[in-house]
């Protein structure tokens, strides 16, 4: 095929234990694994537990990410984009793109970029008590001279990749909670005031700017992620602060996803369309890979998407290819949920249960044009 896509998976960082802070979350000391591992059924047909084929590995190993980096390009995706967080003044599970990702020898054959999760930590990371417990340990939100240091330590850390993902040779960075980064700076207008900063910043670097985008949301979207919830901001106010594109984290956040896979599909075209009509920005599709969180929870959690099959998935990465073919003055990205949320159940990574399904797919979609 010689058309060229940007196929850009979400990375989350927590499948290892090298940093001691997720100690306090999962402290048998191999990240999130720890919840995966111990997922069981909750009712009768539910397709958990499962198990990933290529073990329990600790992904802030650079050889580990050698493998995997090998196996994204090899099926067509040539985009990690990092979930990256800074909480308590400093930045927390950096070792999977610092020691992992950065370190592997095949590296600079896959571009990276970083979307800040910028939501409050709490106890649903602890499945211990998630179920009962619902209390904030970290703030999201940062004032001005918090922001100004993390993303200083972005610019100077990350952007000067010769990997980084830019668009028209700016850096991309990705706020994923928008209200919440308001609310840190003080209002709207502080925000601004920040964004400029951080242009400016970038340009004095030696950039030619700064490709600013985010995750959108919906007011029909509900808390079912245990972080998410009242995201909602008007599309005029995302104009007013600066914003240069936008796309989804997760179909979850603005569809009701308890039903069929296909079912959704029709709600995620008609919000690509709704998306592309109000917003004066550019909107790259987004394709999740399914929702289902109760690997976080001992007891059910509700909201489970289903037959999320291969099949069924490669039916919206045409959609997003088709999409991206029709809209030619735009990069020809597209954003997948995700390389390995195994806790949300949204995964290309192969398990016991799918094999290589969904990798093979995004293969058949975007490297082979089937």
């Amino acid at each position: 095929m010689n058309k060229r896509y940007d196929v850009a998976a979400y990375i989350w960082p927590a499948y290892t234990g090298d940093e001691p802070r997720t100690r306090m979350f999962w402290p048998e000391g191999m990240g999130e694994w720890q919840s995966v591992r111990s997922a069981v059924a909750k009712f009768p047909g539910h397709d958990w537990p499962r198990r990933p084929l290529w073990g329990y590995v600790n992904e802030a190993d650079p050889a580990v990410m050698e493998m995997e980096i090998s196996q994204a390009l090899g099926h067509g995706v040539n985009v990690f984009i990092y979930d990256w967080y800074w909480y308590d003044r400093r930045p927390f599970l950096e070792n999977c793109l610092n020691d992992g990702f950065l370190k592997a020898r095949n590296c600079r054959g896959m571009k990276f970029y970083l979307m800040w999760a910028n939501h409050d930590a709490g106890t649903l990371w602890d499945k211990r008590i998630s179920s009962t417990v619902d209390a904030v340990i970290w703030e999201g939100a940062q004032p001005f001279d918090e922001f100004r240091r993390a993303m200083t330590r972005v610019i100077e850390r990350y952007f000067t990749q010769p990997n980084y993902y830019a668009i028209d040779g700016k850096p991309v960075f990705m706020i994923y909670d928008v209200p919440r980064f308001v609310q840190g700076l003080g209002g709207p207008g502080p925000a601004k005031e920040a964004i400029d900063w951080f242009r400016a910043a970038c340009v004095e670097r030696g950039f030619p700017g700064l490709h600013l985008q985010f995750t959108m949301w919906s007011e029909k979207a509900t808390n079912v992620t245990g972080v998410d919830g009242g995201k909602s901001v008007p599309a005029a106010q995302f104009g007013a602060l600066g914003f240069d594109s936008c796309s989804h984290y997760q179909f979850v956040h603005f569809t009701n996803i308890d039903r069929d896979y296909e079912a959704v599909l029709p709600d995620v075209a008609a919000e690509w369309a709704r998306l592309a009509r109000e917003l004066p920005f550019p909107y790259f599709p987004h394709v999740s890979l399914g929702w289902d969180n109760n690997p976080r929870f001992t007891t059910f959690r509700p909201g489970i998407m289903k037959n999320c099959t291969p099949e069924a998935v490669e039916k919206a990465l045409r959609m997003a290819r088709d999409w991206v073919d029709a809209h030619p003055e735009q990069p020809p990205l597209v954003t997948i949920n995700s390389w390995n949320e195994w806790t949300e159940s949204s995964y290309l990574q192969p398990d016991d249960l799918r094999g290589y399904g969904y990798l093979d797919a995004v293969k058949r979609v975007f490297l082979d044009g089937e």
